[in-house]
């Protein structure tokens, strides 16, 4: 059975379709109010997609390793800031799935107010250019930067969104501790270890204690003791004099 459909058009643009009046969407001006909420929404959406993307970088690249040294024989802010992210960074994927289900619904949530107070083509140049510069470059680069102290003062946000994204994120980051494992701490062999304290040995701006010559010789000496055999440290008896 097939229903006969009768649409007009009247005066102000409105269309008639049996009886139900449909009124074209208007776009806001800045002479309405609402407006300038919808504009306040939306730059609060950016802000808030820039700062779940710049706390997963910066969360998520921390080393548990390098959390656990720093938060008892690092400088006395460090310490204080690794202890507060430690049992965040230890929720890997639950810490994950939180700031991606945070992120995706700000950034989804944008065009539902952009679109009411612009056309489609300026929402889409100005989603693009806010998203990219406010979204990702310059909150990631903050947070790739000073990711330790912006972790530890935003931690008690990241628990907060922890618990309402709960129902969702803790069945979806179980699962990727099922398949993935829930370990990533990173452990050096020796042979790393030594490269590492090579490294230190350079003096630069970025490294404040760097350390000695004979420093780097005694420690690689201790990590490559285990493989070295008496005959190629000690002196031959047909080599030794006595008095």
């Amino acid at each position: 059975m097939t229903e006969n459909i009768t649409c007009s058009l009247e005066t102000g643009n409105l269309i008639i379709c049996n009886g139900v009046t449909y009124k074209p969407e208007v776009v806001l001006t800045y002479h309405d109010k609402l407006f300038w909420i919808y504009l306040g929404i939306y730059v609060a959406l950016v802000l808030i997609a820039g700062l779940m993307s710049g706390l997963t970088m910066g969360l998520l690249s921390l080393d548990l390793m390098s959390l656990t040294v720093l938060s008892t024989d690092g400088k006395p802010n460090e310490q204080k800031h690794a202890k507060r992210i430690l049992p965040l960074v230890k929720r890997h994927h639950l810490l994950l799935v939180t700031l991606l289900l945070s992120n995706a619904a700000a950034v989804e949530s944008m065009p539902l107010f952009l679109d009411k107070i612009s056309n489609p083509i300026t929402a889409i140049v100005v989603s693009v250019t806010a998203v990219l510069i406010f979204g990702e470059v310059v909150p990631q680069a903050l947070c790739t930067r000073y990711g330790l102290a912006i972790g530890s003062t935003l931690s008690p946000l990241v628990y907060a969104l922890m618990f309402i994204t709960l129902p969702i994120s803790w069945p979806l980051a179980k699962i990727l501790d099922c398949v993935l494992g829930k370990e990533h701490t990173t452990f050096f062999r020796r042979a790393e270890l030594s490269a590492l304290v090579s490294l230190h040995r350079t003096e630069g701006q970025e490294n404040e204690e760097p350390l000695t010559a004979d420093e780097v010789t005694v420690i690689k000496g201790a990590l490559a003791m285990r493989d070295k055999q008496v005959k190629q440290v000690c002196t031959p008896m047909e080599s030794v004099f006595s008095l």
